[in-house]
């Protein structure tokens, strides 16, 4: 398969994302204003991304011919790191609030995490569904049923009424579930399978809607947007909420038309090649930093300084060391290879 120098662009700014996204909750333990609020507008993209990311390039790749074997071996290398992660984290949260005075018990802590899947793990879970939804799609040719441009808008339509439902209800599930449901996300699976549609269109063959939109103005507008309704502290933040939706779909066509084709250097190569093992551990050196600055004697600055440099490093170096050993990868998160 040809190399899609996009594709790399958008993997680096979602870990880019994520781990911003993470780093900024630690930081909200020692400040919380609307220059932290604002910084997390761009950060809120980096979980779709990696759905995204993922369709796309199987549908680039595969169509409807997909091999036999795919399901299982794309969906063990998220649901092992999971388990794994999973009760490495919930182990951690046991004895922190065990630390603390709390009585919860390992069995309830446990549960919480890797059945109502209650860490950021979460986003595992989601793209072991979207795996069996484009299998599921290409075996049974569904495109007959389910066209992609025209469930693109009512895949958006669902998932931004499911974020809303849930931002409206008092009433939520445990954990995260109500995150892991593929309801939405939809409008991230019919976006890949069009611009896979039209992606080795000649740009005068390609629809004008879709031109349109990728038009940057519709993206500065909408940003605007939310900046304004952020003043008065009418937004929320998170990959969860309805305005991602647009936001997400007016980015990425903007960013597939604008870095069509454009080399990515080798800082954004290896990014990628850290990028799954960087989503996973970074958290467990966010917390080391918070450990050993427990009476948060840093000031802000180093503070910050800190989290960045610890958490990116300490995760591309545990990344290193544990794809080192024949199983490590399948454990503990996979190193990509990057051309």
């Amino acid at each position: 398969m040809q190399r899609i120098e996009e594709i790399y662009w958008l993997r680096a700014y979602g870990c880019l994302a994520v781990f911003s996204f993470h780093l900024l909750d630690h930081l909200n333990q020692r400040v919380d204003n609307l220059a932290t609020d604002l910084a997390r507008i761009p950060t809120v993209l980096g979980t779709p991304i990696f759905i995204f990311i993922s369709v796309f390039l199987f549908s680039m790749r595969y169509g409807r011919n997909i091999p036999g074997g795919f399901l299982g071996s794309r969906v063990k290398y998220v649901m092992v790191p999971y388990l794994i992660y999973g009760l490495a984290y919930s182990m951690a949260e046991f004895l922190r609030l065990r630390e603390t005075g709390s009585d919860a018990g390992l069995v309830e802590i446990v549960r919480e995490y890797l059945l109502y899947a209650g860490w950021h793990g979460y986003f595992l879970i989601i793209a072991a569904q979207f795996y069996a939804l484009y299998w599921l799609y290409g075996r049974l040719h569904l495109e007959r049923w389910l066209p992609s441009t025209p469930w693109l808008v009512i895949g958006s339509l669902i998932s931004m009424a499911w974020w809303g439902y849930w931002q409206w209800s008092s009433a939520l599930p445990p954990g995260y579930l109500h995150w892991i449901a593929p309801l939405g996300w939809l409008y991230l699976f019919f976006l890949a399978l069009v611009l896979v549609r039209h992606y080795h269109d000649r740009p005068e063959a390609r629809p004008p809607w879709l031109v349109a939109l990728s038009r940057p103005r519709w993206l500065f507008a909408l940003v605007g947007l939310v900046v304004l309704l952020s003043l008065p502290g009418w937004v929320e933040y998170s990959s969860k909420e309805v305005w991602v939706v647009p936001l997400f779909l007016l980015f990425t066509l903007w960013v597939m038309r604008t870095l069509g084709g454009r080399r990515a250097p080798l800082l954004v190569k290896r990014l990628n090649e850290f990028s799954f093992g960087i989503y996973l551990a970074h958290p467990m050196f966010f917390n080391l930093v918070d450990l050993l600055d427990s009476d948060q004697r840093l000031p802000l600055g180093l503070y910050l300084m800190a989290l960045a440099v610890v958490g990116m490093a300490g995760s591309i170096v545990w990344n290193l060391a544990v794809n080192r050993f024949e199983w490590g990868g399948l454990l503990f998160g996979k190193r990509l290879q990057v051309a």
